[in-house]
């Protein structure tokens, strides 16, 4: 029923798409009679192509997109050796621990840190500033106690299981007991540079509510980074983390669960609801993806500033699709000046992984500059990159020694290359719609803006669409209230609370 239900809309939305791009060409002449000659005669052009591409996108919808409603769940093993006959399903507690003498190995590498003096008046734009740089390695070598963040890290109850050979790390939260209250399952999922403790502050909010609903909250590490073991194959991608995180589900329990993801963990989750669709009660995310393809696509992209009601455009869409810059140089460019990283970990992860592997300052100034430039672009701008603005060092410096402490920072580097060995575009859930009911969070100084009307490309049930009023793409940690508040107010929807 409910796939006839989403059939009948997509005809109704091509067959809108068909008779307005004719609408255009009357509109273009009597409300943009301003324009020059040669920019009318674009509009007409652009008209009359959008209502072909009108009729090609109706086919591709009723008789292409729908085909596929699922992708497989597949198998794998990525420990040491030959699958067992057998595996081992215990789940056992887990507590973050350190030592006198690894401290002291940090300390005598920093100590032993040489620095390169920044140009003149860069800010961010080379990166990491050396001589913010400076003052954050002084707080670390003399303020910052991991002993006394380990004992925040460890107040909340953790747990490691074998799963197809890794032993997988997750925390676990279940809220206090009260009465009336509903309880409800809760996935949530990092990505990268980041790790299960970008999800404290968010934690109680989620788990310790007053309100008539509550989580409990389950966080995985995913394997390669952090404290799960890292895979011992080569493979180990996005299909491959959703795959694991389902089986930890089931081994836990539950049977339906809530999902929740920004970077990775919004693919991860995203093909969790594609793999066992019926597993999955709801879908949240604040990072979305969609393919910058096909015929609408396209020509919202070179009209949509000039007529957004016709592609479903709002203000707040072309205010942050175009700014002030246009439409290329926020899309395309700034995206190429700031994905350097994505090149080198999807090609050669190891050569660049061995140095901040061995260096704790390079760690730190490789990271740390990702949390200044997502949050915020203009934060480039600034000496200090604006980082506590929104974080404290001490925060920001627990997540560094988790990726130090276990050494991970090379098995995370290496998820790209997994991810982008072929053509990411030609896998299987790239080319397979979303259809359990899902809430989008935009966050306005998210790398990229995806509108609702290109999301409906990917994700067929969305119950909910916000535009958040502030936060970047690290929203449990930047913005832990709001991303909470959008999160309870989606699966409200669905429970129809």
């Amino acid at each position: 029923m409910r796939i006839e239900r989403l059939n009948i809309n997509l005809v109704c939305d091509t067959n809108l798409f068909y008779i307005s791009g004719w609408f255009v060409c009357w509109y273009s002449r009597q409300a943009l009679s301003s324009l020059d000659p040669t920019q009318q005669q674009q509009l007409l052009v652009a008209g009359s192509a959008v209502a072909v591409g009108g009729l090609l996108t109706c086919y591709y919808w009723v008789y292409q997109g729908t085909k596929t409603k699922r992708i497989p769940i597949g198998d794998g093993w990525w420990g040491a050796g030959e699958k067992p006959q057998s595996e081992d399903e215990k789940v056992f507690p887990f507590q973050v621990q350190t030592s006198d003498e690894e401290i002291q190995d940090l300390y005598d590498r920093i100590d032993r840190t040489r620095y390169t003096e920044p140009l003149k008046d860069t800010g961010f734009q080379y990166g990491f500033n050396s001589t913010y740089l400076k003052k954050v390695v002084s707080h670390w070598r003399h303020q910052f106690n991991w002993k006394k963040q380990i004992a925040i890290l460890n107040k909340y109850p953790q747990f490691k299981t074998n799963i197809e050979g890794l032993d997988v790390h997750f925390i676990h939260v279940r809220p206090p007991h009260r009465e009336g209250q509903r309880v409800l399952p809760l996935m949530l999922v990092h990505g990268w540079p980041g790790s299960v403790y970008e999800f404290y502050r968010i934690l109680p909010l989620l788990t310790d509510s007053l309100d008539s609903l509550a989580f409990e909250v389950i966080c995985p590490s995913i394997p390669g980074y952090g404290f799960s073991e890292a895979p011992h194959k080569q493979g180990f991608d996005t299909l491959a983390a959703a795959r694991v995180f389902h089986k930890l589900m089931e081994r836990l329990g539950f049977s339906g669960y809530y999902l929740q993801g920004g970077d990775w963990g919004s693919i991860i989750t995203t093909n969790m609801a594609q793999m066992k669709p019926e597993c999955v009660k709801g879908l949240h995310l604040n990072m979305l993806t969609n393919k910058l393809r096909g015929f609408g696509v396209l020509f919202s992209i070179l009209i949509g500033r000039y007529l957004p009601w016709l592609f479903g455009f709002t203000r707040e869409d072309v205010r942050r699709l175009f700014g002030s810059v246009g439409f290329m140089e926020r899309n395309f460019y700034e995206i190429i000046r700031e994905t350097g990283y994505l090149h080198i970990q999807g090609t050669k992860p190891d050569s660049a992984g061995c140095g901040v592997n061995d260096s704790p300052v390079g760690l730190a100034a490789y990271i740390l500059e990702k949390f200044s430039t997502w949050t915020d672009f203009n934060n480039r701008d600034l000496e200090d990159g604006g980082l506590e603005r929104k974080f404290t060092l001490d925060d920001l410096l627990t997540n560094i020694m988790i990726y130090w402490t276990t050494g991970s920072i090379v098995s995370s580097m290496r998820f790209y290359k997994e991810n982008l060995k072929t053509n990411i575009d030609n896998r299987l859930d790239n080319n397979t719609g979303v259809y359990v009911p899902t809430g989008l969070a935009a966050f306005p100084n998210e790398v990229r803006h995806v509108p609702q009307s290109w999301a409906r490309d990917r994700f067929r049930n969305i119950y909910s669409y916000s535009y958040m009023p502030r936060g970047g793409h690290f929203a449990a940690f930047e913005e832990p209230q709001l991303l909470a508040d959008d999160l309870l107010q989606f699966v409200k929807k669905v429970e129809k609370l």
